[in-house]
Formats: structure tokens, C-alpha cells, sequence
């Protein structure tokens, strides 16, 4: 799926240089830009084990989707799910903020497989 229904990846996972240290550093997601109050929606089913505020990632949502892949939600303005719901592939859970550890208004995704950071671009769609 997508997480986010319009807009396009402006940050890929890897080596980068932080915005704001200028120094080459690792981002262990994709950060996505759009227009103002973009709609954020989960990648596949599942269950919200985080929705509330977290450290540099601001606003936040998080959804297990079994089999150990978790994904992450941040920097949302935003937050549409709670803690406990059960997520639809689609479902709109948040609204594309600028919260937490943010230069300007984006989505950062990121993807887990049993605890570890992982590319998120293999279960990204193509259309």
C-alpha cells in the first residue's frame, strides 16, 4: 500500500545529510511531502499498539500488522485511530503534520521487522 494518498517521497531510507546538523547521517525511513492537511492511510490491516506523542517523532501513530512487521506514522498534525483499534488497508489514521523533530510539514514512515528498522521501499505500491 501507500501511506499516503497524495503526495511523493522527498527523503529515501539510508545515508542522507540531517537537516538540521548538515552532517551525513542514517534516516531509517521515507519521509513523503504533499499539500497542507494531506491524508495519511495504513499500508495493510491491522491493530494500533502506539497513537499519541513521541519524542522526535511528534505525533505518532504505530499498527502491527502481524508476522513481526510494524509500521510507524510521524510528524502527523493529527491523530484519527486509538490505541487497541483494528486498522483497514486504506484506512485514513492521521493528517500529515510538522511535529516533533521536523524542518517542514511531512510524513515519516518507517517499517519494522521484529524490532529492526528496515527499507520500507519493498512494500511500498507502485501505482
Amino acid at each position: 500500500g501507500k501511506p499516503i494518498r497524495q503526495g511523493w517521497i522527498s527523503s529515501s531510507y539510508g545515508g542522507r545529510v540531517d537537516p538540521f546538523t548538515g552532517k551525513q547521517a542514517f534516516h531509517s525511513g521515507l519521509d513523503y511531502s504533499g499539500k497542507t492537511g494531506s491524508i495519511i492511510q495504513s499500508v495493510a490491516d491491522g491493530v494500533v499498539i502506539w497513537s499519541g506523542k513521541r519524542g522526535d517523532y511528534g505525533k505518532m501513530v504505530e499498527i502491527d500488522h502481524g508476522s513481526g512487521f510494524i509500521t510507524r506514522y510521524a510528524h502527523l498534525s493529527e491523530l484519527n485511530v486509538k490505541l487497541g483499534e483494528k486498522i483497514n488497508k486504506a484506512q485514513a489514521i492521521g493528517i500529515m503534520g510538522k511535529t516533533g523533530r521536523a524542518t517542514s510539514e511531512h510524513l515519516h514512515f518507517e517499517v519494522l521487522k521484529k524490532g529492526k528498522k528496515i527499507n520500507p521501499m519493498p512494500f511500498i505500491a507502485k501505482n
